[in-house]
């Protein structure tokens, strides 16, 4: 009998340019990895896209510069990661205007995924931010199952 691994596993792993393309580029990526029929496929792909485009904006990432994107999963969630150079004046954070017309890139992470975060890597050595998507819906009829943060886990697109 086969055993399920806890231990995520790389399924995909890129370097994208610092430009705006880079984000359509990551979107295909991830749909590619993940592939169509995967239960969180749209899920994935909306973070990626958030992601990215937050790296982006917000970093001090330059066309020449390199933007990484790491696609992990388990059985059950799947972890997108992506990497960019950070920036000295500025952290990842879920902006509280309701009313602005644009930063909600992490507010749609939070919906989304089951967590998320931020891991610094040092003075000039950039940062990462990453978000874990549950990949399965947790069976109604089994009560020890976590319930998904946002009410529907994978394959619920932007809702």
């Amino acid at each position: 009998m086969k055993t399920a691994s806890a231990e995520p596993r790389v399924i995909g792993s890129i370097h994208l340019a610092g430009i705006r393309e880079s984000v359509s580029h990551a979107r295909s990526e991830v749909r590619r990895c993940l592939g169509d029929d995967h239960p969180c496929v749209d899920d994935a792909v909306l973070a990626a896209s958030e992601l990215v485009t937050n790296a982006l904006r917000h970093s001090d990432a330059r066309p020449y510069d390199l933007i990484g994107l790491t696609v992990t999963a388990t059985e059950g969630m799947v972890y997108v990661e992506v990497r960019d150079p950070g920036s000295p004046f500025s952290a990842p954070h879920i902006r509280q205007e309701p009313e602005a017309m644009d930063g909600r890139g992490l507010l749609i992470i939070r919906e989304i995924s089951q967590d998320w975060g931020t891991r610094e890597h040092g003075r000039g050595l950039g940062r990462t931010v990453w978000c874990a998507i549950q990949a399965v819906n947790p069976s109604a009829d089994d009560p020890s199952a976590p319930e998904p943060v946002s009410g529907s886990a994978c394959g619920g697109g932007s809702g």
